[in-house]
């Protein structure tokens, strides 16, 4: 365990890239051999699996998928997480959280059983291809160049006015939960979004702490205020391990056990699929913001982040589970939340953290842990529908805001609205059409380009950066 040729990671010159082996476009590092395993990110991974548990009851009730399945396919989901950074994508990544509204809605469309597990197949499948073929021939960045401004932000406002819908509509989880969501919610926005507790992280270590956990405090908070107000109950921990159920889930929600979906689901999925790509889009800039400043500020370590690279993981992971279990919440390239606790870390020297590859490697190994201990597990359950509310709610919040500064102008402005919310009401098919004709009639030859009027020339590039980051 001691000898240099094993522990390769404590022979990284200054300024180099953290070692691995060369695998084609990848860059494979294991841990203990190319990098150093981090306890702190390690035991908050543990804990923080709570929210990939959170994607159980949107299986269990848009697909009838019993628990033991649904756990199977979070615990495979959770597996292919580690690819990212043993591949050499230096992340933490996580759900197509802003999509989850559009893909719920288009699904939704299927009579449940065997045709709506189709059509999440057929657009999980679609989604790995795109992603797939656009970073082998590094097209990403153009294609979403080509869509105009305002479709852009109708379709990531739409996203975010679905995510609250989903919540709130009739016979929503807020209907369900209605006191521990709206306490929950309160302290959520507080302690993500407000001016004040951002100050007060400043100037103590302990609300410091608090914050960088992101959602999780909350997730604790609800396992104890959603009892009280009798609206789940007390966790019954358990211990011992938990018990996927792989071959129910082989059998009823694969390919293997359904067969492929109708040619026609393929094509019904396209508009679906370009709406999740361009809030997905989003995510990989936000990594290469994150990682570049993280690259400054450490010039011990060079930090090699590939978009094209990142494409063909993330691509990968949602062909791959297209296949062997499909995923309501997909794969995306980042959890952007954990991903910055990480980041900033790692800022404060080698002695900290030593690689970006020992911290963003070792949560998600952590992660994998609590994912099996069924205490872990056993704690959450009661809550996971809460846990899912107050991620949707959060990324609407976000989505909406990202959503407007997309917008170049206010005639884009309002296009935006027009889709945001046709998309909420008809799906994306729809709302692509509806976007296409108005932007022809509203600006004709300018189709592509739009147009910026005073309105949004005010801070228009900083705008547009932060956007960018934060999608």
């Amino acid at each position: 365990m001691s000898s240099p040729k094993f522990n390769r990671w404590r022979n990284r010159a200054a300024g180099a890239e953290a070692p691995y082996t060369p695998l084609g476009p990848f860059k494979l590092r294991l841990p203990f051999v190319h990098y150093r395993f981090e306890l702190p990110d390690y035991f908050q991974g543990l804990l923080m699996c709570a929210v990939d548990l959170a994607a159980i009851p949107l299986m269990t009730e848009l697909l009838g998928m019993p628990f033991e399945a649904a756990i199977a396919i979070v615990i495979l989901n959770g597996l292919l997480y580690l690819l990212h950074h043993m591949l050499g994508d230096p992340v933490v990544p996580g759900w197509i959280t802003p999509a989850i509204p559009l893909l719920i809605l288009y699904v939704s469309a299927f009579p449940e059983g065997e045709a709506r597990v189709h059509a999440l197949i057929a657009f999980q499948m679609m989604l790995g291809i795109l992603a797939i073929v656009l970073g082998q021939t590094k097209l990403a960045s153009k294609v979403v160049r080509m869509i105009p401004a305002a479709i852009k932000a109708g379709v990531i406002m739409g996203a975010g006015l679905a995510a609250i819908t989903v919540v709130f509509s009739e016979g929503g989880r807020f209907e369900q939960y209605p006191f521990t969501i709206t306490i929950a919610v309160g302290v959520a926005f507080y302690l993500i979004f407000s001016k004040h507790f951002a100050g007060l992280q400043s100037r103590g270590r302990v609300w410091a702490t608090i914050g960088k956990l992101g959602i999780f405090p909350i997730i604790v908070l609800a396992i104890v205020i959603a009892p009280l107000f009798g609206e789940a109950p007390w966790p019954d921990v358990e211990w011992g391990f938990t018990k996927p159920d792989f071959v129910l889930m082989w059998n009823e929600y694969t390919l293997f056990g359904l067969g492929f979906p109708p040619l026609m689901m393929y094509l019904t999925a396209i508009p679906t699929v370009l709406a999740a790509y361009i809030v997905l889009f989003g995510d990989v800039l936000q990594s290469k913001a994150l990682l570049a400043e993280a690259d400054e500020v450490r010039s011990d370590e060079k930090i090699d982040y590939n978009p094209n690279r990142a494409h063909l993981i993330f691509g990968g992971r949602n062909l791959g589970m297209s296949v062997f279990g499909p995923d309501v919440v997909m794969c995306g390239p980042l959890w952007a939340a954990m991903h910055v606790v990480v980041v900033e870390r790692y800022k404060k020297g080698k002695a900290a953290m030593d690689s970006i590859f020992g911290g963003s490697g070792s949560f998600r190994w952590g992660t994998n842990t609590g994912l099996l201990l069924l205490p872990i597990v056993s704690l959450v359950q009661p809550i996971l529908g809460i846990a899912l509310a107050l991620t949707l709610l959060i990324q609407g919040y976000v989505s909406v805001r990202i959503g407007i500064m997309q917008a170049q102008s206010q005639r884009d402005l309002g296009i935006a609205g027009v889709i945001a919310a046709v998309l909420v009401i008809k799906g994306a098919a729809w709302a692509f059409a509806v976007g296409v004709l108005l932007c022809l009639l509203i600006y004709g030859r300018q189709f592509f380009s739009g147009e910026v009027d005073e309105t949004f020339v005010k801070d228009q590039q900083s705008s547009e950066k932060l956007g960018n980051e934060d999608e």
